[in-house]
């Protein structure tokens, strides 16, 4: 083999040692941030989609209920077996907070089942030695109500350990005792009207911080660049300020007798003070402010990239200063206006300090039955549920805005 054959090989296998050593070098740098991501984001985030469709309070619990109630047809009364299994099932349990949980769960399905359980749980042991028959009675003398088929039918409805209802609950919809999907009633009917007005309270805060931060955005990106950089600081100067300072703020300024109602009977534009504490007009107002700059920034950016020659020549050639604003210089700002719009409305749907504080009974998002169902209820279930809906719903806007964009790229 020649020399130059030899150098050749060797300088190929420096080259992908080096090469190698550059990838490990990249790996080893990112890994950090990848395992943050993986423990702050990921891990959490599967956790949320698990919790969303496990059901462990009965399933765990009551084990052998489950079993005994696999063959059955849910319309007649239940075998007597059942009643000797849900006996031993009760017994078993060690701790009274494991009954406290199952009775919590089985009263989220059917009203009463909290006393019924709890009742039966501390009448237990029946005695030992017991044939099913006897457990039947005895069980319907510690409490009648066992001969109500809806109780049983709640707990073989949830004997397996996963379960679709919570998510159907979030979204209006329920399991019938003989499986079938249906609506809730029209008065039950409360997690769609919440999402839709967690949707329209976002559409709204965007719009205002789009035609807000259109015209500033257009005006920052004209001044030199010194300026320009001097009035950035001022915008974001709310990123400095922690939201619950800024919305103490609006509450002092919104308060009947606060500076806005005394600025508009001071300039004759209402005659008595307007309500804008605790309604959707204080949730909006604190919403625009804490989320404009969101806007801005990303208007900012590609407006700065739009060459201003384009406007100058659009006029010059005769067209007016209007329609060419429209036609020219509009069109190439809509990456700008997609990006801060997905950004503001993400942002806005998860909300929950601003409605809780500033918003009425009618006002609160669905972020507010989140933190509800978890510190309140103690329902985990039902608030990973709504968290699904609400993260299923951003990745859908997020799709969308993706698919529109390369529409438009390649229509380009």
């Amino acid at each position: 083999m020649s020399a130059a054959v030899l150098g050749s090989t060797e300088l190929r296998r420096s080259l992908q040692r080096v090469e190698t050593r550059r990838r490990i070098v990249a790996i080893a740098l990112t890994l950090p941030l990848l395992i943050f991501l993986l423990a702050t984001l990921l891990v959490p985030i599967g956790a949320l989609l698990v919790r969303a469709i496990e059901n462990p309070e009965i399933a765990g619990t009551l084990p052998r209920t489950g079993a005994a109630l696999a063959g059955w047809d849910r319309k007649a009364e239940p075998p007597a077996a059942a009643f000797a299994a849900l006996a031993a099932d009760l017994g078993a349990l060690k701790e009274t907070s494991d009954a406290g949980a199952l009775a919590r769960r089985l009263n989220t399905e059917v009203a009463g089942a909290r006393s019924l359980i709890m009742g039966t749980y501390r009448a237990l042991p029946l005695g030992d030695g017991l044939s099913p028959e006897q457990s039947r009675e005895k069980m319907l003398a510690l409490d009648a109500r066992w001969a109500e088929l809806k109780y049983w039918q709640a707990i073989a409805k949830n004997a397996s350990r996963w379960t679709p209802d919570y998510l159907l609950t979030a979204v209006d919809l329920r399991r019938s005792p003989d499986g079938r999907i249906e609506q809730v009633a029209p008065d039950q009917r409360v997690f769609t009207r919440i999402l839709g007005r967690t949707f329209q309270i976002s559409a709204i805060v965007t719009l205002c911080c789009l035609l807000l931060a259109y015209p500033l955005a257009y005006w920052l990106s004209t001044l030199p660049a010194r300026k320009a950089n001097v009035l950035m600081i001022l915008v974001l100067v709310p990123f400095w300020t922690s939201i619950l300072v800024r919305v103490a703020a609006w509450i002092v300024l919104l308060q009947r007798e606060g500076l806005v109602n005394k600025s508009l009977l001071a300039l004759s534009i209402v005659d008595e003070p307007l309500t804008l504490l605790f309604n959707r007009t204080g949730v909006i107002i604190s919403m625009v402010h804490i989320l404009l700059p969101f806007m801005i920034l990303p208007l900012y950016s590609v407006m700065k990239s739009v060459p201003p020659t384009y406007l100058r020549a659009a006029v010059s050639l005769g067209s007016p200063p209007l329609a060419a604003f429209f036609r020219v210089y509009l069109p190439q700002t809509w990456p700008g206006i997609g990006a801060g719009g997905l950004l503001v409305f993400i942002l806005a749907i998860g909300y929950y300090v601003t409605p809780a504080l500033l918003g009425g009974a009618d006002d609160q998002m669905l972020s507010y039955y989140i933190a509800q169902y978890t510190n309140v209820d103690v329902n985990w279930g039902m608030a990973c549920a709504l968290g699904t809906v609400l993260l299923t719903a951003t990745l859908i806007l997020y799709a969308a805005y993706r698919r529109v964009v390369k529409s438009e790229l390649s229509l380009g």
